[in-house]
């Protein structure tokens, strides 16, 4: 490049001094010289520079095509057409034309609410979006949206949610006391918002103490659909009638398959860490008393990781401004709630 800045400056030199023609001529062949003193002796390459030299002194100079040694002339006119041919394509490229393009923020936003709401169709979602205060075409939704392989279908997590108020589970579990006798504790669990409904405590359990039980539990027409049981002996015909009259189907589980049967067993594993396996129960009045104190702590203040970390009965979130943390005990300080309380 510096020889090709040497030369040029020394033709213009003599441009002034001599006639145009002649000076042309000395810048080609200066030129020339210049590529061959920078490059192999054998084949010279030439620069998109020098070719945009030669393809102007084509076009300026008549009598170029004596001057050129490096190249035949077939090659610079080559060489012109392809500039030629590049040049029309940059004034032929596209434009950027029609509205300008969706943000990709509302574009995701469309795909997540079209994932989340299979049901919904174009004119849905884009009235959600106008009621967002984002302003689009019902037509641009229905461009992100794509095409819908099959018929709209919920999932089957939105399907269980959907019907789990109705199905509850009912089981017994065994307690020893201090004095070796053995306690049976009836548990129903309401699988909505995993609520334990009733829990009662006795030494004999027969099956009208069992049927006595599920009316107590569901009064009047609050009985769920279903109820989930093992094949235990203890559910016997008496309770068969009372759950046709409370408009109740038994679903049993398969015998010895207690993983048929999981929420219900997982509470009375929680029942049995967090509560029985740290107390020595004397009889049913402090077995019934222990487990009243557990299952306010249960409902009210436990956090459940199926709830997304909310106990059976919803509560609030207290912010910093409420007051200060307080700290709680339940059943004798094995365990505690916090709260905020105003000094």
């Amino acid at each position: 490049m510096t020889a090709l800045l040497v030369a040029l400056l020394a033709a213009f030199r003599s441009s002034v001094r001599s006639r145009l023609e002649l000076e042309t001529e000395i810048l080609a062949l200066r030129h020339q010289l210049a590529v061959l003193q920078r490059q192999a002796p054998k084949r010279p390459r030439l620069g998109s520079v020098d070719r945009m030299l030669w393809v102007l002194l084509s076009r300026l100079w008549p009598n170029w095509r004596r001057a050129v040694q490096i190249v035949t002339p077939d090659t610079v006119v080559r060489w012109h057409r392809c500039g030629f041919a590049l040049y029309w394509r940059w004034r032929s490229r596209p434009r950027r034309m029609g509205r300008p393009a969706v943000a990709v923020a509302i574009r995701e936003l469309i795909r997540r609410m079209h994932a989340a709401n299979p049901l919904w169709g174009a004119p849905r979602i884009h009235g959600e979006l106008l009621k967002l205060g984002l302003t689009v075409s019902q037509s641009t939704v229905a461009k992100y949206l794509g095409r819908r392989d099959g018929p709209s279908s919920q999932t089957w997590r939105t399907f269980f949610v959907n019907h789990v108020a109705q199905l509850a589970s009912i089981d017994f579990f065994t307690v020893p006391t201090a004095t070796f006798r053995v306690l049976f504790v009836f548990v129903v669990l309401s699988h909505d918002r995993r609520r334990l409904v009733h829990l009662n405590v006795t030494e004999h359990p027969t099956t009208a103490w069992t049927a006595q039980q599920l009316r107590e539990a569901w009064p009047w027409d609050t009985a769920p659909r279903f109820v989930i049981r093992d094949r235990d002996g203890i559910y016997g015909e008496e309770l068969h009638n009372v759950t046709q009259a409370m408009d109740i189907d038994e679903v049993l589980t398969t015998p010895r398959s207690p993983w048929q049967n999981p929420f219900v067993e997982r509470v009375i594993g929680s029942l049995r860490r967090e509560c029985l396996d740290h107390l020595i129960v004397w009889n049913e009045r402090s077995l019934r008393r222990s487990l009243k104190q557990y299952l306010v702590y249960y409902h009210e203040w436990r956090t459940h990781l199926s709830l997304d970390k909310d106990p059976p009965v919803p509560r609030a979130v207290q912010p910093p401004t409420c007051g200060t943390i307080v700290q709680i005990p339940h059943l004798g300080g094995l365990h505690h709630h916090y709260e905020r309380r105003a000094a």
